[in-house]
């Protein structure tokens, strides 16, 4: 791990620094949407309204979807609808082909509260890495998504009249 909390509580240049050496290495590696992601000036920023960090957790779906002869043939999806830190976006993550997930959950009676910190890696196996740690004055949940990729949509949260 690179840039989650024990990394960046330690050496928060550092951390950032190898990340990105990280990222360049394994660039071939990556799928598209989440390098571009990872790589991208906005995604880590604390002033960029597209960013999650700080977002809060509206929404988390787990989609299987069959197809095939009695629809036997199942297929993972995860869909992360956020709050952004602002409240004036709408960010939403859908990840497809997921192989894997967990979510460590220490402290959410009162919800998960801030997204913290994140980063995107690939497994031994090739496969893309989400892991997103939430906090409030402690850590409340640890999340770890194993998929294809990640496509990522902020627009402007929709106020009613």
């Amino acid at each position: 791990m690179f840039i989650l909390s024990q990394q960046r509580d330690q050496d928060p240049v550092g951390s950032f620094q190898r990340y990105r050496e990280y990222l360049k290495r394994h660039q071939e590696e990556f799928p598209r949407g989440a390098f571009s992601l990872a790589t991208s000036d906005w995604w880590f920023s604390l002033d960029d309204r597209r960013s999650p960090h700080d977002a809060w957790l509206e929404r988390f779906e787990i989609l299987e979807v069959g197809s095939g002869d009695r629809s036997a043939e199942r297929a993972t999806g995860v869909r992360v609808e956020l709050l952004g830190a602002f409240h004036d976006m709408d960010l939403t993550l859908v990840y497809s082909g997921v192989s894997g997930l967990r979510l460590d959950a220490v402290a959410i009676a009162d919800g998960h509260h801030d997204w913290r910190y994140d980063e995107f890696r690939i497994s031994d196996e090739g496969r893309l890495i989400h892991e997103i740690e939430w906090s409030y004055l402690a850590s409340t949940a640890r999340w770890r998504i194993e998929a294809d990729d990640v496509e990522y949509f902020a627009e402007p949260r929709q106020r009613a009249t």
